[in-house]
Order: C-alpha cells, then sequence, then structure tokens
C-alpha cells in the first residue's frame, strides 16, 4: 500500500484539475458504442490514456536500445574500414617512404645506445662548487 498511495493519491488530484476545469457534466468518454460520462468515464478514459502514454513510452526506449546497438555496430565497422584503409594506404606508399625510414633509423639507433655512466659526486665536488 505505501508504493501504491502516492499514485493513488496522484490519480486523485488529476481527477480533481479535471473536475475543476470542465465541470462534471461535461466529461463523457465514448468507445465504440458505449458512451461512458460522469466519474466513471473519468476513470476510464485516464486509464487508457495512461496505457497509452505507457505504451508509447515503451516503444520509445525500444527504439532507443534498437538504434544504440545498430550506431555502435555501425562504430566497428566504421574503425575496422578505417584501420583496413590506413593499412592498404601504408602498403601502397611504403617504398617510397624508405628513403626518410633510413635516416629515422640511424636517430633511431644512436638514441638508444648507452652512455657510460658518470661518475659518482662526492663531497668534494659539493664543496668547490658551492662558493
Amino acid at each position: 500500500m505505501k508504493k501504491t498511495l502516492p499514485y493513488l493519491l496522484l490519480f486523485i488530484l488529476a481527477i480533481l484539475i479535471f473536475n475543476g476545469l470542465f465541470g462534471h457534466a461535461d466529461m463523457h468518454f465514448v468507445m465504440d458504442d458505449g458512451d461512458f460520462d460522469g466519474p466513471f468515464g473519468t476513470l476510464f478514459g485516464t486509464v487508457l490514456a495512461g496505457g497509452g502514454i505507457v505504451i508509447g513510452a515503451l516503444v520509445m526506449i525500444f527504439v532507443a536500445v534498437l538504434l544504440a546497438v545498430l550506431f555502435a555496430g555501425m562504430t566497428v565497422v566504421g574503425i575496422a574500414a578505417i584501420v583496413l584503409a590506413a593499412l592498404v594506404a601504408i602498403i601502397a606508399i611504403s617504398p617510397l617512404l624508405l628513403p626518410i625510414l633510413i635516416p629515422c633509423l640511424i636517430v633511431w639507433f644512436v638514441a638508444r645506445r648507452k652512455s657510460a655512466p658518470s661518475a659518482p659526486v662526492t663531497q668534494a665536488d659539493l664543496k668547490h662548487n658551492a662558493v
């Protein structure tokens, strides 16, 4: 009862507002051949309208999930296509990159070489430089 009480109060408030705006005699709901008016027509119309809103919300959620899956799949395909195009471009221009690659390899080998470790700093060096 604790969970349904707020919804029940909200529904009663909606009926009161609707009754205050339009008056009790003007409310009627027509379904097929039946004409429902009064409080029952208000109740029936509100329930059916609420059901339509719930169905619309469920359809929107389903479409959102479907579009998210669709766009995620298209993103994976798009990234794969970009990677494939980059590999094809690299393979196509690799013979032209050889003159640039040789100096880059020489610089990489020189930078990779380890230099000899420097001598540790002593107290005499610190006193001499502290002047």
